[in-house]
This record gives C-alpha cells, sequence and structure tokens, in this order.
C-alpha cells in the first residue's frame, strides 16, 4: 500500500512556477498493477520518484509498507568505471539479495555478453537499459515503478521483458508510466490519470485510458 497524503511538488524555471502535484491525496493498494498516465510533462516520472524516495516533494508526504523498488530500468546509479557484473554485486550487498545468483540472473537477461564484463561507462544507452531493467527484476518488490522500460531492445526482448514483469506480477504490483495503450491492458488492472497537478483514479485500467484520451483530445487544435 502506498499513500500519498496532501502531496505537492513545483518546479520554479526562470521564477516562474509550474505544479506537477496539487495536494494529491491518493492509495495505491497493495498487490495491484496500475497504470499512471497524463500527457508529457504532467509530472509522472516526478511522482514515480517521489514515491521512490528519490525526489523531495515540495509539500506532503508518502506513506507505504512493503518494498518499494527504484524507477525500473533507470541506470543513473551505476558506477562508470565498474563492470556491469561489479555493479549488479554492490546493489545485491546493499539489498541483501544472493550475489551470485542475482549476477547469474541479470547476466542472462540483459544479453550483453561479453560486454557485461567490461566498464557501464562503455555501454549504448540500449545496453545499459537492457542492465537495468534486468538487476530490477532480478530483485524482489512488494511494488514496481515502472518508466517506459519495456520499449528497450528488438521485439524478442520486449517479449521477454513483458514476460519476466508478468511473473514478477503474480506475487507483487506495480506503477506503470507508458505510451503504449495495448501494453497497459495487458499488464494493468487499475489506472490514474495526472493532469494540471491532479490525480483521479479509476479501478478499471480502461476507464483511465478513455480519460487520458480525452485530455489528449481536448489538447488538439480545432480545424478551421
Amino acid at each position: 500500500m502506498i499513500r500519498l497524503i496532501d502531496l505537492c511538488k513545483i518546479y520554479h524555471v526562470n521564477g516562474v512556477p509550474t505544479v506537477v502535484a496539487d495536494n494529491i491525496n491518493a492509495t495505491f493498494p497493495t498487490g495491484t498493477s496500475v497504470a499512471l498516465l497524463g500527457r508529457n510533462g504532467a509530472g509522472k516520472s516526478s511522482l514515480l520518484r517521489m514515491i521512490a524516495g528519490t525526489m523531495a516533494p515540495t509539500r506532503g508526504r508518502i506513506v507505504s509498507k512493503g518494498a518499494i523498488s527504484w524507477p525500473v530500468g533507470f541506470a543513473g546509479s551505476f558506477h562508470g568505471d565498474l563492470t556491469g557484473a561489479q555493479n549488479v554485486r554492490f546493489v545485491a550487498r546493499i539489498y541483501g539479495v544472493d550475489t551470485d545468483a542475482l549476477v547469474e540472473f541479470v547476466g542472462d537477461f540483459a544479453e550483453l555478453g561479453e560486454h557485461f564484463h567490461l566498464p557501464f561507462r562503455t555501454y549504448s544507452t540500449g545496453m545499459r537499459a537492457r542492465l537495468a531493467f534486468g538487476l530490477s527484476m532480478g530483485i524482489r518488490f512488494d511494488t514496481y515503478l515502472v518508466d517506459e522500460v519495456t520499449s528497450v531492445g528488438d521485439a524478442a526482448f520486449r517479449r521477454k521483458s513483458e514476460a519476466v514483469f508478468m511473473e514478477r506480477m503474480r506475487e507483487s504490483g506495480a506503477i506503470v508510466v507508458s505510451h503504449n495503450m495495448a501494453l497497459l491492458r495487458r499488464i494493468c488492472a487499475a489506472g490514474a490519470v495526472l493532469e494540471d497537478g491532479r490525480l483521479t483514479w479509476h479501478d478499471n485500467v480502461d476507464d483511465a485510458i478513455a480519460h487520458h484520451e480525452e485530455n489528449m483530445r481536448k489538447m488538439l487544435p480545432r480545424a478551421g
């Protein structure tokens, strides 16, 4: 369970305030996969980072039970001079999981070959994403925070990523950000729409998608 209590986040760009969370009160239930929808710039990634604890809200608080992942696929905390395998070992020790088992899982999943034992700074963007997603899936969390990462790689790798993610969802919940509505319908049960700093909850993911698509239509310029 994750509760947002009077959550507020305000950015200031060139002295102009932008509100991405306007006193949000919401509860993400345990064991439910939730689609987080909103236009580009609405604040979805910021909300995920606040839930993960990597970004502080301007006001309000977040109360949670159970283990919450970092935003799945986030590669920003890897050390550039360590190899992929060494980075995985480091994270395994932090989270208290079996080091050898995690290295074996990530090495097999990410399909990096010899690059797994080369410095992370030499990796392409796609390689970094595959390593990060594999590491995220290799550690069991009660709630996974997912931001567009199942789109990484070729079709075969995307299918494998989705299959592993669905296996994790048998025992865990998730908050998922994606522009792929078909994917969200497959992997999510409920949805929440973030617009103008307000979050609207829907028990059915199809209702959330319909709400989001109506918001997007309203933004289109009218003909004539």
